[in-house]
């Protein structure tokens, strides 16, 4: 099958009952062409055993694409709205990144968040971290060492993002482990995805430049950033959409760098859980896909790629040490290993954008992990503090 069906397998496949355990692989060659003639059950059966690894009949292959067909023109053909749709949805049977291992496979994909089954960074890439762990410190508004000055945290990235992390924002600024010297700024915009902060003379970046000096802070000050990698409207497989978020998002390192000089290390994180999305904006498997740029963009640096070059003694400095932030994924109501999972609830009205308890998870997750986190602790609760 092409891959620019991959979208519409997902939504065939989220948006079908749940198929029964009678396993037809009678010919469908005999069968009307018309929606009301496909067995949408069967065809959800059929998608199952192809994710599965099994190669499928050409009168199979043939079936599935037609249900595909139908279901792009006729959304309520394969269920509508009903309640079994929204069970469908409830989850993919993907495995969260961080919940595989270096045997486990998503396409041509190991787990891990940082590849090798691992959730920590290697430890060439924990040494550099921890030396710019150690450059962070209070600057003044001219970005030079004072005791009295700042350390600025600012977002970059679209909608959910700002929804998010001003939502953090407010629950870090009450709480009591937060380091008085910590400005935390919401630089976020909504609509505005990694794309949208590629062209270092953005309308993104004036913004962002506006909301740090209302924070009575300078770019100067700025030392670190989180970003969460998304575009609007993926289309293709992962080699193709994933290759060009990881482009664009390398983009926007870049710019960071050079508009915040005393930025030392940048988080990521990628989507939440994307299955109850009711439209193309960034439905299932396009959030569980952002994963893996980030992964990619760390994996480079530490191979020594020169556009993502932190050490100023190996050549030119193009960005700071990148790591990983939280990871947000888990697959619908399905708990990852840790007990994350994601609700409809959690969801706004759209299944895109989070709602209030949706915000309050992730800003939740955010403190947890800036609080706690050792390559994270030390700036966000102070030296003093560790």
């Amino acid at each position: 099958m092409k891959i620019f069906l991959r979208l519409i397998i997902f939504t065939v496949v989220a948006a079908l009952p749940i198929a029964s355990a009678q396993d037809k692989k009678t010919s469908d060659a005999a069968k009307p062409a018309s929606d009301d003639a496909i067995d949408f059950n069967r065809a959800r059966q059929l998608m199952v055993r192809k994710r599965g690894g099994e190669k499928l009949s050409a009168d199979e292959e043939a079936y599935l694409q037609r249900a595909i067909e139908a279901r792009r023109r006729n959304p309520g053909a394969a269920g509508g709205g009903d309640s079994r749709t929204l069970l469908s949805r409830q989850q993919t049977g993907l495995k969260p990144l961080c919940d595989m291992s270096a045997k486990d496979r998503y396409l041509d994909q190991d787990g891990g968040m940082y590849g090798a089954g691992m959730n920590v960074p290697p430890k060439d890439h924990q040494k550099a971290t921890e030396q710019a762990l150690g450059q962070i410190q209070p600057l003044n508004a001219a970005g030079k060492p004072d005791p009295k000055g700042q350390i600025v945290l600012v977002s970059i990235s679209m909608s959910n993002a700002t929804q998010e992390f001003s939502r953090f924002k407010q629950i870090a600024d009450a709480d009591k482990q937060k380091s008085s010297q910590l400005t935390i700024v919401d630089c976020a915009q909504g609509g505005q995805a990694m794309a949208e902060w590629v062209s270092a003379d953005a309308a993104t970046w004036k913004e962002a430049d506006r909301r740090i000096q209302r924070a009575g802070v300078s770019p100067e000050q700025v030392q670190v950033a989180w970003v969460k990698l998304a575009n609007k409207g993926p289309r293709g497989d992962l080699e193709t959409h994933g290759r060009k978020l990881q482009k664009d998002t390398l983009a926007v390192i870049q710019n960071a760098k050079r508009k915040f000089p005393n930025l030392q290390i940048i988080y990521m994180s990628s989507r939440i859980y994307g299955g109850y999305s009711g439209g193309a904006l960034n439905p299932e498997p396009y959030a569980y896909e952002s994963a893996f740029p980030v992964r990619w963009l760390i994996q480079d640096q530490i191979a020594g790629n020169p556009e993502l070059n932190h050490d100023a003694t190996s050549g030119p400095v193009k960005a700071p040490v990148l790591l990983w932030g939280p990871y947000m994924w888990a697959d619908g109501i399905a708990p990852r290993e840790d007990g994350l999972k994601w609700t409809r609830d959690d969801l706004g009205p759209d299944g895109t954008h989070p709602s209030e308890a949706g915000r309050n998870k992730v800003a939740k997750m955010l403190l947890t992990f800036f609080s706690e986190d050792p390559l994270a602790k030390s700036w966000f609760q102070g030296r003093s503090k560790e």
